[in-house]
């Protein structure tokens, strides 16, 4: 994450307000690093401001999702949906743990990654069956145990037929993963006919 020069604290303030209306879950410790000023001086600006922390505030953004998830099981996403308009936009989060990484270095495996944003593409999708066609991608950086993943996805092209659907995510604001999904809208005839592919395919 590049830091952003260090500011006078009327500046840094209404910068730390502006960042986190547009990215809610950004931690005190990234918020710190992203300032260039201790975790405790995040702290204080939080509490001047009446900016709760982050467990409240996700529980905020939580309040504000608008359509239930209609293509997917909650279980079968990867990762936590924070927000969601169908059709539009969605994000979720992912908190890389020991499960999640090669035991030697601590690298996320690119499967769960890949993953989270799949499964963002799907859920953001407006059907009862909705199955991933296609995929670009590419791994920007590595993640490592302790990062949290922060997956948008927004539908930058919808029919009566499929998505397009760009996922993009971050850490700490930091790109580290990109793709755009083709997500195709199919019928439940389709989906017996299709049997163990279909359910491969939406995963």
């Amino acid at each position: 994450m590049v830091a952003i020069r260090r500011l006078p604290k009327r500046e840094r303030q209404k910068a730390l307000m502006a960042l986190l209306d547009e990215n809610p879950v950004l931690t005190d410790e990234e918020l710190a690093q992203r300032f260039g000023v201790s975790v405790q001086t995040i702290r204080l600006d939080r509490l001047e401001l009446g900016i709760p922390e982050l467990r409240e505030r996700l529980k905020d953004v939580a309040r504000r999702q608008l359509d239930p998830i209609r293509s997917l099981r909650q279980d079968e996403v990867i990762g936590e949906i924070v927000d969601l308009e169908l059709d539009r936009y969605a994000i979720s989060i992912l908190d890389i743990g020991d499960g999640h990484v090669f035991a030697r270095t601590g690298i996320a495996r690119g499967h769960h990654i890949f993953a989270q944003a799949n499964s963002l593409a799907v859920a953001v999708t407006d059907a009862e069956v909705a199955l991933t066609a296609s995929a670009r991608i590419r791994f920007v950086r590595p993640v490592y145990r302790g990062e949290r993943l922060v997956a948008k996805a927004t539908v930058v092209a919808s029919d009566p037929e499929r998505n397009r659907v760009r996922v993009e995510t971050r850490v700490g604001g930091e790109l580290v993963f990109s793709g755009t999904f083709t997500v195709y809208r199919a019928a439940r005839d389709a989906q017996r006919e299709a049997g163990g592919i279909a359910d491969a395919d939406r995963h």
